[in-house]
Formats: C-alpha cells, sequence, structure tokens
C-alpha cells in the first residue's frame, strides 16, 4: 500500500513540473487550420497554416506573433497577428486570446478578434502536438467572415 501511495504522489509531482511554461521559455510552432464552421454559408469551407513564435513574460503566460495564410471560398488571403496564452500549468490545457488582420484582395481587409481553447500533448520535454477549438470574430465584416474552426499545431519549446 505504501508503494502505491508513494507512486500516486510521486506521479502527481511530475505533472506539475512543466518547465515548458517557465519564464525566459521560448516557442516556435506550426499549425494546420481546417474542418471550420461559418457564420454564414459564404464561409461554407476553408483551409489554411500557420507559423508562430512566442516567449513566456512569466510563468504561464506567454506572448505570440504569428503568419498565416488560408483559403476560403475560392480565395486566399495572408494575415498577421499577436495573442496571448495562458497555460494551465497543471495539465497543459491553454486559453488564448488573439488579434489578427487578414488581407483578402484589394478591397477586403479583415481584423478579427479570436478567443480559442487547446491542449498540449506533450511528446517529449521540447516537442507537443496541440490540438485547439478558435472562434474567429471578423470585427469588420461579421456576417461574411465570422466562424469556428479546428486546428492541429506541432510546437517546439526551448
Amino acid at each position: 500500500m505504501k508503494k502505491i501511495i508513494l507512486s500516486l504522489l510521486l506521479a502527481a509531482v511530475s505533472l506539475g513540473a512543466s518547465a515548458q511554461f517557465e519564464h525566459g521559455t521560448k516557442y516556435v510552432g506550426a499549425s494546420l487550420t481546417g474542418l471550420g464552421f461559418g457564420y454564414s454559408k459564404s464561409t461554407d469551407f476553408y483551409i489554411g497554416m500557420k507559423a508562430n513564435a512566442g516567449y513566456f513574460v512569466s510563468d504561464g503566460w506567454m506572448l505570440l506573433g504569428e503568419f498565416g495564410w488560408e483559403h476560403q471560398n475560392g480565395t486566399s488571403c495572408v494575415g498577421l497577428g499577436v495573442a496571448g496564452r495562458y497555460y494551465l500549468q497543471q495539465n497543459g490545457l491553454y486559453f488564448s486570446g488573439a488579434l489578427k488582420y487578414k488581407h483578402f484582395g484589394p478591397k477586403t481587409n479583415v481584423v478579427y478578434l479570436t478567443p480559442e481553447v487547446g491542449y498540449c500533448f506533450y511528446l517529449n520535454d521540447h516537442v507537443s502536438l496541440e490540438p485547439a477549438i478558435f472562434c474567429d470574430f471578423a470585427l469588420n465584416e461579421f456576417k461574411d467572415f465570422t466562424k469556428i474552426g479546428l486546428k492541429v499545431g506541432f510546437s517546439y519549446y526551448f
């Protein structure tokens, strides 16, 4: 019985030991977005790729910059964004909020507010697989560009 209790205590302590979320840790990642659902019928299908870089400004809090490409309704766009992310240090669950700018063409530029919830599955001490669900709220073209989507990311913490 003592061995079982000791094993459970060691497991609980090791789950809380998350050096990846400490102040000063750097982050780079790439993700594939898609499987989205639009607010209107004009956003039936989209797919995209995104690259991220970030820095933990304090334990559990990361600031991110991102660059992305997306194809939606026969039109491609590029975008830039800034985000903040908070990690629950006990289990890898994170909450994020971003402000993004996407350029769809000469006459269509959209600003998004994007909340996101995801989880970090660590493959080793530095590499993680990060599925997430997000909602892109279009601030200036709500009806035509707001969407909910899923993404899968691959990240490296160093």
